[in-house]
């Protein structure tokens, strides 16, 4: 069976201000997906929505996994459901091992009717597959032992979050700038540890700035989000275009959609200067 994750007509709002403005996307297992735009256009804001954050009001639309109603569900129903996001800002958890956390994780989303103090899954197995996928991703083994994202660098953040998805195998992944704050060589080595966990086997949404991202991971679609929607839809061509040449010609395209998302865009810079 081929999964399929289906947004339809996705309205958001948070405080009474809106910020999507009826997003359609259909996202099928095994594809890859590219969603760049520029600053405000509501990127991150649809990646969280997915994912099930509750400072996010659904106003109007649908999202759906296959059959299921995500927005029926929780957060953490939705990751046993079979959705992963990785955090364009991961938090970090004092006092938790990365093994720890990661073997909780597993046991949930592979056995999503656990019940509170059932057995997790057994030891043996969960470091014998840990130690593959370190070892596949090139991974210090005592990466495993500190805590999470704990005093960890901006690359081994991103590294955390990529191990995470290998362990977890979700059926759709959004990765929301895993590059952001990363030199070149670092994005080409997540690029390239993404395509090598088997990408082919899930869903995936890069948000992104740039193409370097999708260097092993060639967009089977790239999409270009302005003013809360998405406007423009094509192939890797597009995701090379606007890394070449910025958004000039969407924003001259779409000037409403334009309009909108610097009216966006001005609104949180006075809201930011209004608290600072």
């Amino acid at each position: 069976m081929t999964h399929t994750l289906k947004i339809e007509n996705l309205h958001v709002a948070v405080d009474g201000k809106e910020i999507l403005r009826g997003v359609d996307l259909v996202i099928r297992q095994g594809e890859t997906h590219a969603l760049m735009g520029p600053n405000g256009s509501g990127k991150s804001t649809l990646g969280l929505v997915i994912a099930g954050h509750p400072g996010y009001e659904v106003t109007e639309g649908r999202i759906l996994l296959d059959d299921q109603d995500l927005l029926e569900m929780d957060a953490d129903e939705r990751a046993r459901a079979g959705l992963f996001l990785a955090f364009q800002r991961p938090m970090s958890i004092p006092g938790v091992r990365m093994a720890d956390f990661l073997r909780h994780a597993v046991t949930n989303v592979r056995n999503p009717e656990r019940k509170e103090g059932e057995d997790l899954i057994p030891m043996r197995e969960f470091r014998r597959e840990l130690k593959e996928k370190m070892e596949q991703l090139n991974i210090d083994p005592e990466f495993a032992r500190r805590y999470v994202n704990d005093g960890f660098s901006g690359g081994e953040m991103k590294r955390a979050e990529i191990l995470q998805l290998a362990m977890l195998q979700p059926k759709f992944a959004i990765l929301d700038e895993t590059d952001s704050g990363l030199d070149a060589d670092a994005v080409r080595l997540a690029s390239k540890s993404i395509a090598e966990i088997g990408r082919e086997k899930m869903g995936l949404l890069i948000i992104t700035h740039h193409d370097k991202l999708l260097e092993h991971n060639p967009p089977d679609f790239t999409h270009v989000m302005l003013g809360g929607k998405i406007v423009e839809t094509g192939g890797p061509e597009l995701a090379r275009e606007l890394h070449q040449h910025g958004y000039e010609r969407i924003r001259a395209a779409h000037p409403e959609a334009d309009r909108a998302n610097r009216q966006m865009v001005e609104q949180d810079q006075n809201e930011t200067a209004t608290v600072g």
